[in-house]
């Protein structure tokens, strides 16, 4: 990221966190960027957060509680601690407690956090939204799903590679499993023939090579 990006980012942050009725925004956002700029990581930085920005605006004329979406989308990987199950619990918590009794629409927004666990259909359209959000990257180009693999797997230095490869290759069968793997039509139709490609690719590689990885699912 470049540091116009960067500058970019965080007045985006400060401008939704303000709009929203927040208070502190700036010491906020240094703890979110601290967090995301954590050494072990690779994927779940705040690149992944200005690429989910992207697409929001892509769709932002259909995505209900636009606003909640966002900041849940800037906050659902602000806790990430690989092999970990409750990330996006943690990262709930981080929001109430910068978040006060100021952001009035808090508790809306952690719900949609927990739409990023991918257990089930998210039961509200802004769900639905964030859900497909956080998932459009597996209907990226194969240079970039690669890519991406790559930075996922090195983020998980619990796992050797027999374990990751095992447990990558059951998340993507249940992925391909399901009739559709966005739920939203705009994304479905934008994103859904491509990962559907890059997914049965790469279970058709042999072994546990530097490919792509689901952007959530695999043991954490």
């Amino acid at each position: 990221m470049t540091p116009i990006q960067a500058r970019h980012l965080q007045a985006r942050f400060l401008a939704l966190w303000t709009r929203l009725g927040g208070v502190h925004g700036q010491d906020a956002y240094v703890d979110l960027a601290r967090h995301y700029g954590e050494p072990t990581r690779c994927y779940h930085t705040l690149d992944h957060i200005r690429r989910c920005l992207r697409d929001l605006d892509w769709a932002r004329s259909e995505v209900p509680d636009t606003d909640a979406v966002e900041l849940a989308l800037w906050c659902h990987d602000v806790i990430y601690v690989p092999g970990a199950t409750d990330n996006e619990q943690r990262s709930v918590e981080w929001l109430r407690q910068w978040s006060g009794r100021e952001i009035s629409a808090t508790e809306r927004i952690a719900a949609l956090i927990l739409e990023t666990t991918h257990a089930d259909v998210p039961a509200s359209q802004a769900g639905r939204f964030t859900a497909d959000i956080d998932l459009a990257a597996l209907g990226s180009s194969r240079a970039r799903f690669r890519q991406n693999g790559v930075n996922l797997r090195a983020e998980r230095t619990d796992l050797d590679d027999a374990a990751y490869d095992a447990a990558e290759r059951a998340f993507l069968r249940a992925l391909l499993d399901c009739p559709r793997i966005y739920h939203t039509d705009p994304f479905h139709a934008r994103y859904e023939k491509q990962a559907r490609d890059n997914l049965a690719w790469r279970l058709a590689q042999p072994g546990p090579p530097q490919a792509a990885a689901p952007l959530k699912g695999i043991p954490r």
